[in-house]
């Protein structure tokens, strides 16, 4: 899967569309509360711009639905202003995609100048995949580079329509999407051993894929967070007011036997009876497939954390999406804490696979000690499914 990067295009004078991941989180007042994905995205711009390209960003932000409302809550203006701050430099904004001051705008482009184009999912066309739409964007530059991992396993028009449209031209890759395709694609394709996944959040039916793939691939598969309940459930196990998945019992009895000693479950359960009130609560540590009813399991317990990070300790190659258990509520983080500790003690590439893992190796203060966090949740699973990305496969090869 090896693709062009926009480093290896000769961009001065030109116009680079460069589709970004700018669907960062806003308050109430339209203030960005994290811009870690504008921070990042900061590589492949500086690449266009130092080099003299005019480059024109587009991406989506959120789930407009088209009330009146959307173009105030779901504007990118704000994204347009941080970016401008952190270059130091002026940021053009377009109030639109495709129409008058876009267009306008993108002609007024000077030498080493950015622009931000409207929220793309202001226009139905982006969802669609509308030829007529990625057109109108295309018809704007020179080069086409994707620097979304985050939305390189769904077809919208900028993620594939668009490239499409520009066949001719340069279409290549940003820094993200390349660090992403070489870790993610390296460790499914050709892993340093033992290969230790490790899989949380709530729903086995989420990771069906993910689990089915990762036991053809993988030396142990650990489980934790809630779709563990849904294992115990299958296994004839008590989970009293845990959340579980009756419709997916057999579904993980079939997964257990698949799996035999590849597929690692917890051994034990750290309860209690308050979900809402996590420190005043009663707790227990069970016995996993134990729990009295009244309680739920709301974390991995401290024999399941040791087992964890013994089978950690050896590994070479860790892949890990989802968290153990409710991290955002002490003391029920232990178990994610755990892991995570064991995943940065570790001698081993580690990859966290974005989305709640991203944010609980963040929080703990642990992101500076593996190996590389992704900046997709959605597409990372894909991509440890096995899928293969449309969106990058029409790509220009290095």
């Amino acid at each position: 899967m090896a693709k062009k990067t926009i480093d290896q295009v000769d961009v001065a004078g030109k116009t680079v569309l460069m589709r970004v991941d700018f669907n960062v989180p806003l308050d109430d007042a339209q203030n960005i509360t994290d811009d870690r994905r504008i921070r990042m995205a900061l590589p492949s711009i500086k690449s266009v711009i130092d080099r003299g390209g005019k480059l024109i960003l587009i991406s989506h932000l959120g789930r407009p639905k088209g009330e009146p409302s959307d173009v105030q809550k779901f504007s990118l203006s704000a994204t347009a202003t941080r970016l401008g701050e952190l270059l130091g430099k002026p940021v053009a904004f377009a109030t639109d995609t495709v129409g008058e001051d876009a267009t306008t705008k993108a002609g007024q482009l000077s030498d080493g100048g950015v622009l931000v184009l409207e929220n793309l999912r202001f226009d139905d066309g982006e969802k669609k995949g509308d030829a007529e739409f990625a057109g109108k964007l295309a018809a704007m530059a020179d080069v086409y580079c994707n620097d979304a991992f985050g939305t390189c396993h769904r077809k919208d028009a900028s993620m594939f329509a668009v490239p499409e449209a520009m066949q001719g031209k340069p279409r290549v890759v940003g820094h993200l999407v390349a660090k992403e395709i070489q870790y993610l694609s390296d460790a499914i394709g050709n892993p340093a051993r033992p290969f230790v996944a490790i899989l949380g959040g709530a729903k086995v039916s989420d990771k069906i894929n993910v689990i089915n793939n990762l036991l053809g691939i993988c030396d142990h598969v650990l489980i934790g967070g809630a779709m563990a309940y849904t294992f115990s459930l299958a296994q004839g196990g008590a989970v009293g007011n845990s959340l579980v998945e009756k419709d997916k019992v057999e579904l993980a009895k079939e997964l257990i036997a698949k799996g035999g000693d590849k597929l690692v479950l917890p051994v034990d359960t750290n309860c209690g009876d308050d979900f809402g009130d996590p420190e005043g609560c009663n707790k227990e540590v069970v016995e996993a497939g134990k729990i009295r009813d009244g309680f739920e399991g709301m974390d991995i317990g401290p024999a399941t954390s040791a087992k964890y990070a013994e089978i950690l300790s050896s590994a070479k190659t860790i892949v890990w999406n989802g968290p153990m258990g409710v991290f955002e509520k002490p003391p029920f983080d232990a178990g994610t804490k755990a892991v995570a500790q064991a995943v940065a003690d570790s001698d081993s590439i580690s990859i966290i696979g974005g989305g709640d893992s991203a944010a609980a190796v963040d929080q703990l203060g642990f992101a500076d000690k593996v190996s590389h966090v992704s900046t997709g949740g959605g597409a990372s699973l894909a991509m440890l499914e096995g899928q293969s990305f449309a969106a990058v496969d029409l790509l220009d090869e290095a």
